[in-house]
């Protein structure tokens, strides 16, 4: 049995966890904790808190999911002012071995190795994810995170982080289009997380409401998230505006599955999770198989939802133990 401190830092959150891995490879995850990054001056100080809520000595091995590019003498982070320096890891955390990768890598590793009862049916035929082949795996958050995962059939596997979010938006319709126009005011280059992340939802709500010369309350995209989401029913604006997003995440993972020659589809992230029931209720599956000549073959492929709580702390559990168990 190993134990090794989980970790999956973004802009907002840092999140931590032990993870201890069995004989088998198999991985458990402790009580995960949540720190704000603005309330510690740097990552060795959150390291420190983390270690107080558990008696004060962590396990000598750590796992990073982190919000950037890795690789380099330092890791910045692209949304708090943390820096790491792999070099000086042992000596500022008292950790002997470490792996470090891309937060949406980790997503990846947590794909390949979660349990089949940890997927629901999105899209497509309603079986499991092919053993082999290409999984193409996105998750909207604040951006939109884009990998994709080769398995053997067997136990091997390889993930593939890539920077997919950033590739142009192509619009379909002429809703698309508005949004498209609106978004070039103020963008010289609109890539496809600017329609399909989270904070997305506001642009997608002020070209429809231009479009309907519907008189509206400016809103934050959490407001609008949890109007559009909401029972009651009394925002159809936003409504709309989340069932558009839908169509957008449809048709964006469609073309990742054909780039990347996938035999089946993960969306990922906590907003996927949290808008599952209107994905299924929406045009989602339509735009993901509208792809013309290949509109058979993607209705072949099945379309899953990763549930597990966090994926990206499993993930990186799972990534050191590929790096240093295996």
């Amino acid at each position: 049995m190993t134990q090794l401190v989980s970790v999956d830092i973004g802009g907002t959150h840092a999140r931590f966890a032990i993870a201890t891995v069995d004989a088998d490879g198999a991985i458990t995850l402790g009580e995960p904790a949540t720190l704000h990054t603005k309330d510690h001056g740097s990552f060795q100080l959150a390291w420190q808190a983390f270690a107080q809520m558990n008696g004060g000595t962590l396990p000598k091995a750590v796992s990073f999911a982190v919000a950037g590019p890795v690789g380099g003498e330092v890791i910045k982070f692209t949304n708090n002012p943390w820096i790491i320096r792999p070099a000086m890891i042992e000596e500022r955390l008292g950790a002997t071995s470490f792996t470090i990768v891309n937060d949406f890598e980790a997503v990846g590793h947590a794909v390949a190795c979660a349990d089949e009862s940890e997927f629901i049916h999105l899209a497509g035929p309603d079986s499991p994810l092919p053993p082999r082949g290409t999984l193409s795996v996105l998750g909207p958050g604040t951006g939109l995170g884009v990998a994709h995962v080769w398995r053997d059939g067997v136990k091997g596997y390889h993930v593939q982080a890539t920077e997919g979010g950033h590739i142009d938006f192509s619009p379909l319709d002429l809703i698309d289009d508005a949004i498209l126009a609106r978004l070039r005011k103020r963008h010289n280059r609109v890539s496809v997380e600017r329609v399909v992340s989270g904070p997305a939802i506001v642009d997608i709500y002020e070209t429809l409401a231009a479009m309907q010369q519907t008189p509206h309350v400016d809103k934050t995209d959490i407001e609008i998230w949890t109007a559009g989401t909401s029972d009651s029913k009394e925002d159809p604006l936003a409504a709309a505006a989340v069932d558009r997003f839908c169509l957008s995440l449809g048709a964006a993972a469609g073309d990742y599955a054909l780039a990347q020659g996938a035999s089946g589809v993960v969306i990922a992230g906590g907003l996927g999770y949290r808008i599952r029931e209107t994905i299924l209720k929406s045009g989602f599956s339509e735009k993901f198989c509208a792809k013309g000549r290949f509109a058979n073959m993607m209705a072949n492929l099945p379309v899953k939802l990763i549930t597990h709580p966090q994926p990206g702390l499993f993930g990186a559990a799972a990534a050191y133990v590929r790096e240093h168990l295996s």
